[in-house]
C-alpha cells in the first residue's frame, strides 16, 4: 500500500521559482486567515446556559425553534420539576437495539435490546437534568451530551434534548455510541448540535414500563428525517413518581399530576 508522500510524489507538479512560492504561501495564509475569522462571525456564541460541563459531558438549556411565540399552546411546561431520584427511574428505562432489517431478522431475529445510559451515566446526568428542567422557561429545552474518546481523533457520541409538554416527557436520543470523527479545523458539530444525528440511525428506541409510552403519528417528513426513531413520549402520570409543582412569579406548572 503506498503512503501518501509516495503518491504525492508521483503526482505531477507545478514547479515555481523561490519568489513566487514565497508569494503563494503568503496569500493562501491571508485566505485562510480571513476564513477562520469569517466561520468565527459566523457561528458566533452557543446560545443557551450552561448547567453542567466537564470534559467530555454537558448540559444545557437553549432556546427551542419548535417554540413559536405566536402560538402559546406550543410553549413548553417549564419550568418543571422531576426530582433526581425520578430521573435515575426514568433513564434507566430507556433501552435501545441494533436496527435489523426485516428479511435479516427474520432469519436471524431482532438484536437483544440493551441500556442507553450506564449507571455511570446516569449518577452524572439525572441531578443536572432535574436542575436544568427547573431552570429551564416555556420557550427553552434541555440538551444533553456524553462522549467517551477512542483515538485522537475519534469519540463515541450519545447525544439528545428533552422538554415536558403537561404531563408528558418527551425525550429524544438523536445519538447513540456513534463514532464521530472530531475535525482538524472548523464547527465541532456533534458539541454545537446535540439534538442533530451525526449519521443514519441503525438503532431501535424502547422505553420500559411500556405502559407510560405514549404513541406518536408520524409524517412522511418525520420517517425521511428519522425523528420516529429518536423520540419517546413518556407519562409521567402513569410512571407514579410524585411530582411536585414549581411555582415561578406567581405560576405554578404541575407536572405528573
Amino acid at each position: 500500500m503506498k503512503s501518501k508522500e509516495s503518491e504525492g510524489e508521483s503526482r505531477p507538479r507545478h514547479r515555481v521559482s523561490p519568489t513566487d512560492s514565497d508569494f503563494h504561501i503568503s496569500l493562501l495564509t491571508f485566505y485562510f486567515s480571513l476564513l477562520l475569522l469569517l466561520a468565527g462571525c459566523a457561528v458566533g456564541a452557543i446560545p443557551g446556559e450552561i448547567v453542567y460541563q466537564d470534559p467530555t459531558t454537558f448540559v444545557r438549556i437553549e432556546p427551542d425553534p419548535s417554540v413559536i411565540p405566536d402560538k402559546p399552546q406550543a410553549a413548553h411546561t417549564h419550568p418543571a420539576a422531576i426530582a433526581a431520584e425520578d430521573f435515575r427511574a426514568i433513564l434507566a428505562g430507556f433501552r435501545v437495539r441494533d436496527h435489523r432489517l426485516r428479511l435479516y431478522a427474520m432469519l436471524a431475529g431482532e438484536a437483544p435490546w440493551k441500556p442507553v445510559f450506564t449507571d455511570k451515566e446516569i449518577e452524572v446526568l439525572a441531578p443536572r437534568l432535574s436542575e436544568a428542567l427547573e431552570k429551564a422557561d416555556p420557550s427553552e429545552r434541555v440538551i444533553y451530551y456524553l462522549s467517551k474518546p477512542r483515538t485522537s481523533i475519534k469519540r463515541e457520541v450519545t447525544s439528545g434534548g428533552l422538554y415536558v409538554q403537561g404531563n408528558r416527557l418527551h425525550f429524544v436520543i438523536a445519538n447513540h455510541d456513534v463514532q464521530y470523527g472530531v475535525p482538524a479545523h472548523g464547527v465541532v458539530y456533534d458539541r454545537r448540535y446535540p439534538m442533530r444525528p451525526t449519521g443514519p440511525k441503525w438503532f431501535d428506541l424502547d422505553f420500559e414500563p411500556e405502559g407510560a409510552v405514549v404513541e406518536q403519528s408520524y409524517t412522511m417528513l418525520d420517517f425521511l428525517l428519522g425523528r420516529e426513531k429518536d423520540e419517546v413520549v413518556i407519562d409521567l402520570g402513569k410512571l407514579g413518581l410524585g411530582l411536585p409543582v414549581v411555582e415561578e412569579q406567581g405560576q405554578g406548572y404541575p407536572v405528573g399530576g
